[in-house]
């Protein structure tokens, strides 16, 4: 199963990812993104979206 990663180095705390995939993205206490719930079948589209939405490209999937 893939899981989804955010690099907080490239995050700029647009919120994007959050607005589009809310199950899965939040804003830490640093206003970076993070993913802090796995994603699942159910909202893996909105998770892809929100990875080619990114303008930093930030958010990749990883095995």
């Amino acid at each position: 199963m893939k899981a989804t990663k955010v690099d907080k180095d490239l995050c700029i705390g647009c919120g994007l990812c959050c607005g589009i995939c809310g199950e899965v993205f939040r804003m830490n206490e640093q206003g970076k993104a993070e993913a802090y719930q796995p994603e699942n079948a159910e909202n893996q589209g909105a998770v892809q979206e929100a990875i080619d939405s990114c303008p930093v490209s930030a958010i990749a999937w990883e095995d």
